[in-house]
């Protein structure tokens, strides 16, 4: 992830569209005030401009810990002054999510799900619009359950799909399902896995499913509740690989979906933790994941 990030600063960002983050909602500019409830930021309190005006790139996952420790290595890898283990959670007024800037990177958490990562987004894509920032990319980094793959084996994200393998996300609102595509940016996709293999970094570019729960609905066998067989979650597994996946998580959909809307450049990117044996699905093993 570095490399990229480093690269892409060397030169100027040239390669990327120069446009404004978008909202999608007219009443925001009737708004006073817009707070951002759980960023504990507002457009009153603070000037965001000055506070984000230069961010160019944003690195979501969903343990705090996990993105507090991603911001003290690009503090370190950017040779930026002071003390990485210094820098300040910008969101220390609320538990619900940390943030941390490190020069044009902010780093963020987004808790575990769709519903949490949704409220993250809809705050973090505001935030960005009212900071005036430009020509900025989104990527979601995070541990997954791979799907036929060996374990530690990065998955760079080619389309985030459902639980019945299609490229969309299905929204609630006021009552009606509303569809949106899933599909995400190549370019970046590909500069990523450039910058894998130049580092022989086991990595593949494929689908990622975005599931409900982490139980159930992935098919894992130590639930409070299971109502399939073994065979069923072999089954549905191999109909999941033959439709391209590649792993299993549960934000990917909502996160393509809104950024697609908005206008904003993403990726995901994920490391295969346990690995989902086409043949011995039973059967995970758990290794341990370095920064």
């Amino acid at each position: 992830m570095a490399p990229i990030l480093l690269n892409c600063m060397e030169n100027e960002h040239n390669d990327y569209i120069k446009q404004q983050v978008q909202v999608k909602n007219p009443y925001l500019d009737t708004m006073e005030e817009d707070i951002l409830y759980h960023f504990s930021l507002s457009t009153k309190t603070h000037n965001l401009p000055e506070m984000f005006g230069d961010i160019k790139f944003v690195c979501v996952g969903g343990s705090a810990n996990r993105m507090k420790a991603f911001a003290q290595f690009m503090h370190h890898e950017l040779k930026l002054p002071g003390i990485p283990e210094d820098i300040k959670d910008i969101c220390e007024g609320t538990d619900r999510y940390c943030m941390y800037k490190v020069g044009p990177v902010l780093s963020i958490s987004h808790g575990m799900g769709v519903p949490s990562i949704s409220i993250m987004l809809h705050e973090l894509i505001k935030l960005l619009h009212h900071a005036q920032c430009r020509d900025v990319v989104l990527f979601r980094l995070g541990t997954s359950g791979g799907v036929g793959l060996a374990p530690g084996t990065v998955v760079i994200t080619d389309k985030a799909v459902d639980y019945s393998f299609r490229p969309q996300f299905e929204q609630v609102v006021l009552g009606k399902v509303i569809t949106r595509s899933t599909e995400l940016d190549e370019g970046v996709a590909n500069e990523l896995l450039q910058c894998s293999s130049s580092q022989n970094i086991p990595t593949v570019i494929g689908n990622t499913m975005c599931t409900h729960d982490f139980y159930e609905g992935q098919g894992r066998l130590d639930g409070a509740l299971c109502s399939f067989s073994h065979e069923e979650k072999l089954e549905y597994l191999r109909k999941a690989y033959e439709a391209g996946v590649r792993n299993i998580e549960m934000e990917s959909t909502v996160f393509a979906a809104m950024c697609r809307v908005c206008g904003l450049k993403d990726r995901q990117k994920y490391t295969s933790v346990l690995s989902k044996n086409l043949q011995h699905a039973a059967s995970f093993t758990k290794i341990s994941v370095s920064s």
